[in-house]
């Protein structure tokens, strides 16, 4: 099975054609969130260019989908961690893969290259346990009800795991409900440097954080973000949070204007200059300081990553790891 991935939009595509790879010059990745920065990487498969009718081009890559995920699980998290979090990795992945590319959200490719999808980065970060991985996990994926499930995960829930309404649709997905995670609770500094790729290990403080801002300095980020200017921020009040404290539903209000704003990520993108760890967060206001003391690294729905890495390195198997974030769920071959 192939599939296209749609790696890098630009005025003009940078490459070098190498033997059996090439290289892409100045890729972005994490587009809008904090870890946001640009780098080359290399490629195997088959490289297109496509002109694009607003004179940019864009990158595609065409692979098989089990080379595809060998750089996928090692982009994701490192290469290095614990067999059983690659393997669990391999198979979710394949499952979202399987999914997406029966429901495509993006035109001319299947899948985009970063967070947006799936962090797809290459050869650069790949090793032979990431391979290994893939391979001893080959064709399976996640199921409930006899249907492929869409797999979705994040870096760290911050104790509890969310529901899918809460992040996306307004419905129930059966396989994504919210369960009790210890793991994240406190990783060893090893762990993490085991199994955080080089910039993820930039991120500090990601289960349980803090930011500040002045009054000054919240109505510019919403003005910034929003392209509407608020006025003096009066009050953030959370109208709604879902099953681990994440909020979906957040009330601003201001001398100028009032609005509420959901779900998670858009509440995330608005009180940021890149993007809130969560929406997991409390507000507080004295002394002309906003404080949003939060939990967690990313929408919460599903796996936590970090949970996971904990899981494996204490001893606990793939399909353990599968069992325990996506309740009532098999493992198959996939069609």
């Amino acid at each position: 099975m192939k599939i296209r991935v749609g790696i890098l939009t630009a005025p003009k595509i940078e490459f070098e054609q190498r033997e059996h790879t090439f290289v892409l010059k100045n890729v972005r990745i994490g587009i809008g969130f904090h870890w946001d920065r640009h780098e080359d990487q290399e490629f195997a498969g088959r490289l297109e260019i496509r002109d694009n009718a607003d004179d940019t081009q864009t990158a595609i890559n065409t692979i098989d989908l089990e080379d595809y995920l060998c750089s996928v699980i090692s982009s994701e998290m490192n290469a290095n961690s614990p067999i059983e979090l690659l393997k669990a990795h391999a198979v979710i992945s394949r499952s979202w893969a399987i999914r997406a590319m029966e429901h495509p959200n993006h035109e001319g490719y299947d899948v985009c290259a970063d967070d947006h999808c799936q962090r797809y980065e290459g050869l650069r970060r790949m090793n032979e346990q990431a391979v290994q991985a893939v391979r001893e996990t080959a064709g399976q994926v996640l199921t409930y009800d006899g249907a492929v499930c869409d797999c979705r995960y994040y870096k760290c829930c911050g104790g509890k795991t969310e529901i899918w309404r809460t992040c996306w649709e307004d419905i129930d997905v059966p396989y994504i409900r919210s369960v009790t995670c210890d793991y994240c609770k406190s990783p060893s500094p090893k762990v993490l440097r085991q199994v955080l790729n080089d910039y993820d290990q930039e991120t500090k403080d990601f289960r349980d954080w803090k930011v500040n801002y002045t009054d000054e300095e919240l109505r510019e980020i919403l003005r910034l973000k929003s392209g509407i200017d608020f006025g003096e921020i009066q009050e953030l009040v959370p109208l709604h949070r879902g099953a681990s404290g994440r909020i979906d539903s957040l009330k601003i209000v201001g001398s100028q204007h009032t609005e509420v704003i959901g779900k998670e990520l858009k509440i995330r993108y608005w009180l940021s200059k890149s993007c809130l760890y969560s929406s997991w967060f409390e507000v507080s206001h004295a002394e002309g300081v906003w404080t949003l003391s939060g939990h967690g690294w990313g929408h919460g729905a599903g796996l936590c990553q970090i949970g996971a890495a904990v899981m494996a390195s204490e001893g606990h198997k793939y399909e353990e790891i599968l069992s325990y974030y996506y309740p009532n769920t098999q493992l198959k071959i996939a069609d």
